[in-house]
């Protein structure tokens, strides 16, 4: 009886393991406006289609999921900032004597201010991997990854800041 709810169970927790989007957007209901701004590169290598559509995925994620209004101006209640601090390459696998896979690392350092709760402010870094085929370039990889790059990590800072997780 028992291998027949942990079959289901396994499938369920395999299956939902891989989501970093969570439904549960917790914001007290006196924020009224929410402002992103330009998430800079400050990595050593820049992806130059990094900062821009990552700024802009995370602006509209902002708007859909919170009801809360954007504004640019310095008065928001909730003010995210933040930069990709790091955006290298490494070897993850060998085989023959050669480079089988490589890794794209990425991390953005993300500073949330809540102007209405000043102990709640955070600054936390933000990392992703993706692997990918050694047989491709770094500019190939980064065509394939690009969509996979902006949804992970910009899922992974709007959870981090409006999640209760």
């Amino acid at each position: 009886m028992t291998k027949y709810l942990i079959i289901p169970l396994l499938a369920c927790i395999l299956t939902f393991s891989g989501c970093y989007s969570f439904k549960d957007v917790s914001i007290p209901p006196e924020v009224k406006t929410i402002r992103v701004t330009y998430i800079e590169n400050k990595a050593r290598y820049v992806n130059p289609q990094l900062s821009p559509q990552l700024t802009d995925r995370l602006r509209q994620k902002v708007i859909s999921q919170t009801g809360r209004t954007q504004i640019q101006g310095d008065n928001a209640d909730y003010d995210i900032s933040g930069y990709i601090s790091d955006y290298s390459l490494s070897t993850t696998g060998i085989s023959n004597k050669q480079a089988a896979s490589n890794r794209l690392n990425v991390s953005v350092h993300i500073v949330f201010k809540n102007r209405l709760d000043e102990k709640k402010n955070f600054e936390a870094d933000i990392t992703r991997n993706f692997d990918f085929n050694a047989s491709l370039s770094l500019q190939q990889a980064e065509t394939q990854l690009n969509d996979a790059i902006i949804k992970n990590l910009s899922d992974e800072i709007f959870n981090r800041i409006f999640s209760n997780w």
